[in-house]
C-alpha cells in the first residue's frame, strides 16, 4: 500500500472537529467516493473526533489517501494521550458510552468503514483508524 498524501490535523476544540470533517470530506471527493460512502467516511470521522476530544482530551488526526493496486482509499487515524479505554469489547457494544453520548461511536464508526483498527492501554492513549475504499 502506497500512501500518496498526508495530512495531519490537531483535536482540541469543537472548531477543530469541524475542520476535521471539512477535510475529510475533500479528501472523500478528490479521491472520487460516491456521496453515500462519502457520507459514511465523515460521520465515523465525526464520531472518532468527537471522542478524541470529549474521552482521550484531544489528540490528532492523520488523513491519508492510499493506494493499493487500482484501488484508492482514504485512511483517517486518530490518536490521543487520554487515559484508554479499560474494556474494548465492552465499548465497542451499541448504547454503551462512559459519558453523556447514544453509546454509538465506536461501533458505528466500525460498521461505517471498510477497515477498522483500536488499540488503546491505560493511561497512555487510544488510537483508532478506519478507511474507507473506493
Amino acid at each position: 500500500m502506497t500512501v500518496t498524501k498526508s495530512e495531519t490535523l490537531p483535536i482540541r476544540s469543537g472548531d477543530d472537529v469541524v475542520r476535521v470533517r471539512q477535510q475529510v470530506r475533500a479528501l472523500a471527493v478528490e479521491i472520487g467516493l460516491g456521496l453515500v460512502d462519502q457520507t459514511k467516511i465523515i460521520t465515523a470521522a465525526s464520531e472518532l473526533a468527537r471522542n478524541t476530544l470529549d474521552y482521550g482530551g484531544g489528540g490528532e488526526i492523520r488523513a491519508e489517501i492510499v493506494q493499493a493496486g487500482t484501488r484508492k482509499g482514504l485512511r483517517l487515524t486518530f490518536d490521543d494521550q487520554g487515559p484508554g479505554i479499560a474494556d474494548i469489547e465492552q465499548a465497542m457494544t451499541d448504547h454503551y458510552t462512559s459519558g453523556k453520548g447514544l453509546g454509538l461511536g465506536l461501533g458505528g464508526a466500525k460498521r461505517l468503514s471498510n477497515e477498522f483498527h483500536i488499540e488503546s492501554t491505560s493511561g497512555v492513549g487510544t488510537r483508532v483508524m478506519i478507511a474507507r475504499w473506493k
